[in-house]
């Protein structure tokens, strides 16, 4: 395959990929069924190389692309639950430095209870040499500082986020730790369906479908809109929702959560 062609074809990619963002019976299509999916808890039922993930395929391959295109030396999530996207993570980084890219990239999770099971699992995996577990509230004072610590010298950095769903939580956690992000990478944001779901669909939790990660993601915008931001490199921050990311995916519990920051 010449660079023409490969050039051609990822040009035909991004067209179709656009034009298939823009129908809204397929996309009212999709979201129906991500509805019905979650009524049998769809996204609990997938491992990633031994460890359950909790997440929809589509969006592990759409966090693949995302880590190839990046190619960061750390990234950081909040949220670990069984571990499996620490494993996933730390696997595509593996990869990444088999094929030539930054053989010292590592990841950091963060969660307010590391449950000692989970912790073992993690620990006692392949690819736990390139992690490293915080376990403290993300937001906490303390948790912060360790993973700012854990970042320095870092160039290229990408934040999930995937722990406490209220808006209040995760405006915290956009504050904390999207600073982080290096320019041409992302802070990706997930559960933000919660505002496309039903009001029913989370009777006892503290989220609501006004108030949830995706009104988080809408004010710290217009808040970086509004007063600026720094990053820790220095620079301007600046974030774009990505919505290309969510056009090729369409499944996906991210809508509007792809931030890219330019």
């Amino acid at each position: 395959m010449t660079n023409d062609d490969q050039q051609q074809f990822q040009q035909e990619c991004r067209s179709e990929i656009a034009l298939q963002g823009t129908d809204a019976k397929l996309k009212r299509l999709t979201l129906d069924w991500v509805l019905a999916a979650a009524k049998h808890k769809y996204s609990y039922h997938f491992e990633w190389l031994g460890r359950p993930i909790i997440q929809h395929p589509q969006d592990i391959v759409g966090l693949q692309q995302l880590l190839w295109a990046v190619q960061p030396d750390l990234v950081i999530e909040t949220g670990i639950a069984r571990g499996g996207s620490l494993i996933f993570s730390a696997s595509i980084l593996e990869l990444i430095a088999q094929c030539g890219g930054n053989p010292g990239g590592r990841v950091v999770g963060v969660d307010i209870e590391i449950r000692e099971h989970n912790r073992r699992a993690i620990l006692e995996h392949p690819m736990s040499r390139r992690i490293d577990m915080i376990e403290g509230s993300s937001i906490s004072a303390a948790t912060h500082a360790a993973v700012v610590e854990k970042a320095k010298g870092r160039s290229k950095i990408m934040v999930l986020l995937d722990s406490n769903h209220t808006h209040e939580h995760v405006l915290s956690e956009l504050e904390l730790y999207a600073p982080l992000v290096s320019v041409g990478s992302y802070c990706v944001v997930y559960d933000t369906i919660i505002a496309d779901m039903p009001a029913d669909a989370f009777p006892d939790r503290p989220w609501t479908r006004e108030r949830n990660p995706k009104s988080a993601v809408h004010a710290y915008l217009q808040q970086l809109g509004a007063t600026g931001g720094k990053g820790a490199d220095g620079g301007d921050l600046v974030f774009e929702i990505d919505k290309a990311a969510e056009d090729l995916l369409l499944i996906t519990v991210a809508p509007d959560g792809f931030l890219r920051r330019v």
